[in-house]
């Protein structure tokens, strides 16, 4: 009764000031920009050059994971704070102090040599790249006009399609063109630079509003933060310990659980809460990001499982597979503005336009399903044009439908929930599509063994040669399957997604001067 009192007494949120929108505010933004993709590409560059780092350091496969479990665990469990702190420090002080504190980290790490050492400052990295991202929607939210609001929330959907996809492309470049490890670390230092100079001059000084710290939802601060890094970490190294055969997956696991149950419960009753919940009873905010978290999980169609085909198979490096990453990366900086503008017109359906972005990427899924063991990346080639047609339809379609409800002093609630669950999206999604590749795999191996038992041809081929065509076999067959089920996902969403509210976009009055 007295959390219900409490809710019902909330302050009411004050509208934010409004600035004039100019050349000088853009840059700000374009800072901000900069920022979130300069955490995205360094979270994603640091996996995929991992095995390299392993081998500097002379770490095991196994301790060798925790460097990106962890980086991932605090970047997902920050992701709900930003926007609360952001507005408690303004938004300027905070990003200037976060983007500091992440470039600061980056130059320590080339000269760690310790294990612990490195894990310890890659997770606190994590942490402050993760509050680095969420600010971006709502900057675009508060300081774009609704005449050019879709635009600004193109440049967020460049953090889920362009800044992963970059990543294999620059790992490449810095590993096996330039020879200088290094860079995996120092690559943020001078963006971060630039993105500073941007936002100091470009982003207004709110007033500073430290007696939010009154306030503050500290127990929400401590069950969300344990709880995320738990799950994350669950999610992350669950495969690699057997998921419940193992006790520090299943201990890890009971204490999420509960501690994330007290977050959201806490979330949902105070006054001033990092994530307003209440706000998933809009139909297109509730169904909206629920689709949104499903998405996420179709898009790894498009990099995940071409990237493992590529390395299991062929057993190709970082150099050898950018050309994935930059199909799907490079058209984004062009056809996400365009969706943008096609989306601004008052007879355009956005739901249609998602629907039919869903359409394209079920369509490359059931192309790529049709993969044998002699393909290489030039077959990838139409599968990755039609992912990079359908992504930035569905992804911008889908902010513009769920930030049509939203105020835009509503919009630093709205950012961290959505950023926590495009983070929790991901890491289930990859989970979940590694866990059915094992699967699967596992399941064509012995029925191509048991198959091969029951033929009565003789068979002349060493033994060695014929458990490496099988386990060539099981894996296309398995890469097959998961293109199918991805598909078929992406066709399953498109009625949930024309059951959203229609909205139309703003009418933007022309001047007649």
């Amino acid at each position: 009764m007295q959390a219900l009192t409490m809710q019902a007494s909330a302050p009411p949120v004050s509208a934010p000031v409004a600035h004039a929108f100019n050349l000088r505010l853009l840059v700000g933004i374009l800072g901000v920009l900069l920022a979130a993709i300069t955490s995205g590409i360094n979270g994603r560059v640091g996996a995929i050059a991992l095995i390299d780092v392993r081998g500097s350091l002379g770490l095991s496969v196994d301790d060798g994971s925790w460097l990106t479990v962890i980086y991932s665990a605090f970047e997902l469990a920050a992701m709900p704070l930003s926007a609360w702190f952001a507005g408690t420090f303004s938004f300027r002080r905070f990003h200037l102090v976060v983007m500091g504190v992440f470039a600061g980290i980056a130059l320590m790490l080339p000269a760690v040599q310790s294990w612990p050492w490195l894990l310890a400052l890659r997770g606190l990295q994590g942490f402050f790249g993760g509050l680095l991202i969420p600010v971006l929607m709502a900057a675009a939210l508060r300081f774009f006009p609704l005449s050019l609001r879709l635009y600004g929330l193109s440049l967020y959907a460049l953090t889920a399609t362009f800044s992963p996809n970059l990543a294999a492309w620059l790992s490449a470049l810095w590993i096996d063109t330039l020879h200088m490890p290094s860079l995996i670390y120092l690559q943020v230092v001078p963006l971060a630079v630039l993105s500073m100079i941007g936002v100091a001059w470009g982003i207004p000084q709110d007033p500073v509003r430290l007696e939010r710290f009154g306030q503050i939802n500290l127990l929400g601060l401590v069950t969300g933060t344990v709880g995320l890094v738990l799950a994350a970490i669950v999610l992350g190294q669950g495969e690699r310990l057997d998921w419940w055969h193992s006790p520090f997956i299943r201990t890890a696991a009971c204490v999420a659980v509960p501690m994330l149950a007290v977050f959201l419960v806490s979330e949902w009753f105070h006054p001033l809460p990092f994530m307003r919940l209440q706000l998933l009873r809009r139909r297109n905010l509730g169904l909206g990001f629920a689709i949104f978290v499903c998405l996420l999980i179709v898009l790894l169609s498009g990099s995940l499982l071409p990237s493992d085909y590529l390395i299991e198979r062929w057993h190709f490096r970082a150099q050898y597979i950018d050309a994935i990453g930059l199909q799907l990366a490079l058209p984004q900086l062009i056809l996400g503005p365009a969706v943008s503008f096609l989306l601004y017109k008052q007879w355009v359906d956005a739901r249609k336009v998602f629907a039919l972005g869903l359409a394209a990427i079920a369509m490359a899924c059931f192309l790529g399903s049709q993969i044998t063991s002699e393909w290489m990346v030039a077959e990838f080639t139409f599968v990755q044009a039609l992912h990079a047609i359908g992504q930035p339809m569905a992804v911008v379609s889908m902010l513009f439908l769920a930030t049509s409800v939203v105020q835009p002093m509503e919009g630093p609630f709205v950012s961290g929930i959505i950023n926590m669950l495009r983070a929790l999206g991901t890491l289930i999604g990859s989970t979940l599509v590694t866990r059915l590749l094992i699967s699967r795999e596992h399941f064509h191996n012995h029925a191509l063994v048991d198959q091969l038992g029951r033929s009565a041809a003789p068979v002349d081929e060493p033994m060695a040669h014929l458990a490496h065509a099988i386990g060539e076999q099981a894996l296309v067959l398995s890469i097959a399957d998961l293109f199918r089920l991805l598909g078929a996902a992406a066709l399953v969403l498109i009625p949930a997604v024309l059951c959203l509210q229609r909205m139309r976009p703003p009418v933007i009055l022309k001047s007649n001067s």
